[in-house]
């Protein structure tokens, strides 16, 4: 089970080391491992959420997120961002933002640097309303029910999330973005943010909100499975497929997008040679997507209950800082060990739930045949 699954992985991991020693020796080889393990830690919540999403589609759609969705995490989102991101700043094409990755890797850096801004408002406002309607939903099972109990009721208005979200965008652009001497022809970073923090709201309530259509109609056919079953009439099992799963999938890859932002930030504070952080950066993304058919396939989520919300609330978290590092500057090592401790948390939270039923139900008395006579 985990050579078929983590197989690519491995020798992609293998090919891409030896890509590095060949590149730059020893020393590139170091830099591309250690961006390897930086984007796995940065990136346990989203196997965790992509798992609760891909799970419900069918076997085709689970085989194109493998394929076709890792050659756009990979080439896409670790390799053409940032040079789509320098060419728009620089106001200058693709080619030459290459140009400038290869020969002036220093100015390079520079240029995203100078748009971090904009991708941490996009996708922080993206992530936060994912977590935000997350605690607005009510579900059976409440992990800190101390804190989701209450909100859940919240969810009830209209329109909540999103006035808290623009709220949160707001103040983001007060008081994270306040006006600065700017670069000449730089347009105001308050603007900025507002508009880019918009656009990552609008994003999420196109994507998401066809994805939310889509699954309400899956609830509706399981429901309809299930009466069947009742009745003694047998439906197939049903999953996404069609336009549904190809929805569904548009926003594991926005998902994946927005997850791929503070990596592709954080790889420049490791090197800003566009060679190691493609090598790098993909090695890391393809164990990403291991990892999540990992989940899927073992029923993890279903056996460990909490698991999705850990992941829910380390989205929460990594969204507030994306937006805190428009202004401040916040080490990777603290962005990943959020993520890490809420989803170890979570898991422990799990298995001691678990445990619990196990124990409850070995400790309630099976009457024998003889009691009930």
């Amino acid at each position: 089970m985990i050579l078929r699954t983590f197989g690519w992985s491995f020798a992609i991991t293998v090919l891409g080391l030896i890509a590095a020693a060949f590149y730059g020796g020893w020393t590139a080889f170091g830099v591309v491992a250690i961006l390897a393990v930086l984007e796995i830690s940065l990136s346990f919540d989203n196997a965790a959420v992509n798992a609760g999403v891909l799970k419900k589609m069918n076997a085709f759609w689970q085989k194109i997120f493998l394929t076709i969705g890792v050659l756009i995490a990979v080439f896409g989102m670790r390799l053409i961002f940032p040079v789509v991101v320098v060419a728009v700043s620089a106001g200058t094409g693709p080619v030459e933002a290459v140009r400038l990755a290869v020969d002036q890797p220093d100015r390079y850096q520079q240029l995203v640097t100078d748009a971090h801004p904009t991708i941490a408002a996009f996708g922080g406002m993206f992530l936060l309303m994912i977590f935000i309607d997350f605690l607005f939903q009510e579900r059976e099972i409440q992990w800190l029910r101390w804190i989701e109990r209450p909100i859940a009721k919240l969810g009830k208005i209209n329109a909540l999330s999103l006035c808290l979200a623009l709220i949160v965008l707001l103040i983001a652009a007060t008081a994270f973005a306040p006006h600065a001497h700017q670069h000449i022809g730089h347009a105001d970073k308050q603007t900025t943010v507002l508009i880019a923090g918009a656009a990552g709201l609008i994003t999420y309530l196109i994507v998401g909100g066809l994805s939310g259509f889509f699954e309400s109609r899956l609830e509706d056919e399981e429901t309809r499975e299930l009466e069947a079953q009742r009745t003694g009439k047998p439906r197939p099992a049903v999953a996404l497929a069609g336009k549904a799963a190809f929805v569904m999938f548009l926003y594991l890859e926005v998902l994946d997008a927005s997850f791929s932002f503070d990596g592709v930030i954080g790889a420049f504070a490791v090197t800003n040679d566009i060679v190691l952080m493609a090598l790098g950066l993909g090695i890391g993304a393809m164990y990403v997507r291991s990892l999540t058919v990992y989940l899927v396939r073992q029923g993890t989520l279903d056996d460990y209950v909490y698991l999705e919300h850990g992941a829910h609330y380390a989205i929460g978290a990594l969204a507030i800082l994306l937006l805190v590092t428009i202004r401040y500057e916040i080490n990777e090592v603290i962005t990943g060990l959020a993520g890490v401790v809420l989803i170890g948390w979570s898991f422990i939270s799990s298995v001691r739930r678990n445990r619990r039923i196990a124990r409850s139900t070995t400790e309630t008395p099976v009457p024998l045949a003889s009691d009930s006579m």
